[in-house]
């Protein structure tokens, strides 16, 4: 669309800015667009929760097309969580009616004096009123908007009790229950006083050659009837991965303390699609349809959006829960108060831990017994923690602060302190590497290997082939690497991760889209681009070579289980992926050769 809003929230100014097209080609959209446009408003000077924080809502060149699974929206800002990089993705269908309303992204600073709430309706812009919005869960605030405007159809990104508390694992909540869940972007929007944006648009986006666009859709539409990956996340969602991922090893059992747990089965996917589920949900132009609608009888609520692997691990294993139903309203509570799912359960599994061990006691806890295994205190949490209630202000400062608190930092599952997803690197050695790198903290996102190592990951045209699960080595760490950096360009451009075309379809369909000239060498050059701009912004920010590391009890053989004893050699798999990224060995920065020829010469003054 080539432009995108600046709206100043302190002074009301609303104005259109145009997207630089070599920017544009060089960074692509999304979060990796986003990381140029944000790296000169950032610094170590920045309050995350201080109206100087730039927030940016930002789309990709392929988002709003009918390229199937491209209907993603990237939300950008300095972390209150973590401190450093925040990124945050969302599927539903904000990021196309953003476009649809005209433009690529939305920039907000300031802070509003008042709570507020933004309409963008083919191209016109309104501030609004929020304080009969104030107050309101994320699925009443979405209703009642759309009455509102008198668009049943209008989409909206809003924060819940969460964000309105300023909980630093607060998401931002659309399309009834899809979330941008992770690094804390619903606080953000909470500490501008901004409860919601609403979109709506007629538009359409266009095509440089729609002729050769259509034709790529079409073959790889036709395609992913046989793709069995794609198959098996229509047929079950991610929470069919439940059962494998425990004979791998690699759903985390016990704030990752345990290898194995025979209940576990109770919280299988198909057991869901069995007892609870009521129907499929899907994104902008998916074929995969991987969403799940559920209800549950016990907690009356007749539908529930998900739960999804993430949600279920995080707060059924984890925990050593195995109340399905109660793990499906956990998800539901977060959903409702807009909180991130992972972040959520894995610090309460934390405190857990921590009681357990005798470091928190009920005298600390303000009365409470956090036990392992007890669901309906999961969900008392859940409420504390998003109003900030007793100790739910403590929890949701989340994992790495609560752990610091009690003078317990090693204890915390965390990397750069954002807590680490429901995939154990002890099952698949290239995880690790992914985590200790990733620039927003750990992130399963930001290169799958193990979907690389079951043959479900990018495609090998990209040399990132499958291998053995255990292997520690330089190699491993720059498949890993290749993998970061083509998963870079997906969320730039922004297409789902479930969705893995051959790597030369995918680049004609941006191509034809956009007019650019990329070769498939280029593009994965510019994936490196992205993750190497990122990785200097964190520097900017205070982050080091010591940030590359996992928790050392992460890196301790399990004696059971499918891990088989096995520990990743983070140092040898760190090596590898330094290398192929252009980073030294020991420091672990970009070298200048490697900066200058990715375009990148002006982080050098930082």
């Amino acid at each position: 669309m080539k432009k995108y809003l600046h709206i100043d929230l302190t002074t009301s100014l609303i104005e259109e800015k145009g997207i630089d097209p070599a920017l544009a080609r060089d960074f692509i959209g999304g979060s990796g667009l986003t990381s140029r446009l944000l790296y000169d408003m950032i610094n170590q000077n920045t309050d995350p929760l201080g109206p100087e924080n730039p927030l940016l809502f930002m789309a990709g060149p392929l988002v709003g097309t009918s390229m199937p699974s491209a209907g993603r929206c990237s939300i950008s800002a300095l972390s209150p969580l973590t401190g450093y990089w925040g990124e945050s993705n969302t599927g539903g269908f904000i990021g196309p009616e953003m476009r649809f309303a005209g433009y690529d992204g939305m920039l907000i600073t300031g802070r509003s004096d008042a709570p507020c709430w933004i309409s963008v309706i083919d191209g016109e812009v309104k501030l609004h009123d929020a304080a009969q919005l104030w107050g309101q869960d994320t699925y009443q605030t979405q209703k009642i908007i759309q009455k509102i405007l008198g668009e049943p159809k209008a989409r909206i990104a809003c924060i819940g009790a969460a964000g309105e508390h300023l909980v630093k694992m607060a998401a931002v909540i659309n399309d009834h229950g899809r979330a941008a869940g992770r690094t804390g972007m619903g606080a953000v929007m909470g500490s501008k006083n901004l409860k919601a944006i609403a979109f709506r648009g007629s538009g359409k986006v266009p095509l440089v050659d729609p002729e050769i666009f259509r034709a790529v859709v079409n073959e790889i539409l036709k395609e992913l009837k046989d793709d069995i990956p794609a198959q098996a996340f229509k047929m079950a969602g991610t929470s069919g991965y439940v059962n494998m991922a425990l004979m791998f090893g690699d759903m985390p059992i016990r704030y990752y303390q345990q290898g194995e747990w025979e209940e576990g089965s109770n919280l299988s996917g198909i057991l869901m699609s069995e007892k609870f589920l009521t129907r499929n949900t899907t994104c902008y132009r998916c074929p995969i349809m991987c969403g799940r609608e559920t209800r549950t009888v016990k907690y009356k609520v007749d539908a529930v959006h998900g739960p999804e692997y993430e949600t279920i691990a995080s707060f059924g294993s984890l925990a050593m829960i195995d109340d399905l139903e109660g793990v499906i309203y956990a998800g539901h509570l977060c959903n409702v108060y807009g909180l991130d799912t992972i972040s959520t359960g894995s610090t309460i599994a934390l405190a857990c831990e921590m009681f357990d061990k005798g470091i928190l006691t009920q005298e600390l806890t303000g009365g409470l017994e956090i036990q392992y295994g007890d669901v309906e205190m999961t969900h008392r949490l859940i409420e504390l923690t998003a109003h900030r209630e007793g100790f739910g202000d403590l929890l949701a400062e989340g994992s790495a602060a609560l752990a610091v608190r009690f003078g317990v930092p090693e204890m915390s599952a965390t990397v750069r302190n954002l807590e680490i997803p429901m995939h154990d690197s002890r099952a698949f050695s290239g995880m690790a590497p992914i985590y200790a790198l990733s620039p927003r903290g750990a992130c399963h996102l930001q290169g799958d290997m193990y979907g690389v190592d079951i043959g479900q990951g990018p495609p090998a045209e990209l040399d990132i082939h499958p291998g053995d699960r255990f292997e520690n080595s330089e190699d491993k760490g720059r498949t890993a690497a290749r993998a970061q950096a083509w998963r870079s360009v997906y969320n730039a451009l922004t297409v789902c991760h479930f969705m893995n075309p051959k790597a030369s379809q995918l680049l004609k369909g941006l191509n034809a889209a956009t007019g650019w000239d990329y070769s498939l060498e280029e593009l994965l050059i510019a994936g490196k681009r992205i993750f190497t701009l990122k990785r200097m912004l964190n520097s900017k920010l205070g982050s080091s070579r010591t940030d590359d590391r996992l928790p050392d009890f992460m890196l301790k053989p399990l004696k059971t289980g499918g891990t088989l004893g096995f520990s990743p050699d983070l140092d040898s798999l760190l090596a590898g992926a330094y290398r192929e990224h252009g980073w030294d060995t020991e420091t672990g920065m970009p070298s200048q050769e490697t900066l200058e020829e990715l375009g990148l010469g002006f982080t050098l003054r930082d």
